[in-house]
């Protein structure tokens, strides 16, 4: 009787402190202070906070807008739908969003990545621990070649983040805003 109440106990105690069952996450992999975890209608209102915040938009798109719960919900499910990659990040300690994490396109066996990352928990350095799992996962997992990724000229703190992680810029861009940016394997 004694082990069975031990193992019910480290059962529930890893469901409380993963999040698995109890907040509907499903784990892909970990870092060390993050969960990255399968895009979930469960976060939809997270999502939908972050999206519609104007801190982040003016960083992630030249058009900002608001969107609406209803087509958060279709995107989740347009996303699911299609396999893509993109995780969303817990943090472990508080099981509080973080925010997306995408391999949006792979082209020549190099995938580019997006972020965002929700106001509460920016410059925390999320971003780069979230950014250096996803090349380890990228590399490893889905042997990919390399990474690509755009970023506006004025956000400064994310290049210094891409920079460190060995990013470099290559002078290939969308935009005159953009500037693009390049991690070989």
């Amino acid at each position: 009787m004694f082990q069975k109440s031990v193992f019910y106990g480290l059962f529930l105690c890893y469901n409380l402190c993963i999040g698995s069952d109890n907040m509907g996450y499903d784990i892909v992999f970990e870092s060390e202070r993050i969960y990255f975890v399968k895009l979930t209608e469960n976060l939809v209102i997270d999502y939908l906070n972050m999206v519609n915040d104007i801190e982040v938009q003016k960083f992630i798109s030249h058009k900002r807008r608001v969107y609406t719960l209803l087509e958060e919900k279709k995107w989740i499910n347009e996303k699911i739908n299609n396999n893509a990659i993109i995780f969303s990040m817990i943090e472990k300690e508080t099981n509080d969003f973080i925010g997306n994490i995408e391999i949006m396109r792979i082209k020549n066996n190099i995938g580019e990545v997006g972020i965002a990352i929700t106001p509460s928990k920016q410059d925390k350095h999320f971003g780069q621990e979230g950014i250096k799992r996803l090349v380890d996962y990228s590399f490893k997992q889905l042997n990919l070649d390399g990474l690509e990724l755009n970023v506006y000229d004025f956000n400064l703190k994310a290049i210094k983040c891409y920079e460190k992680i060995g990013f470099v810029r290559d002078g290939i861009c969308n935009t005159e805003e953009d500037i693009h940016m390049i991690l070989m394997k």
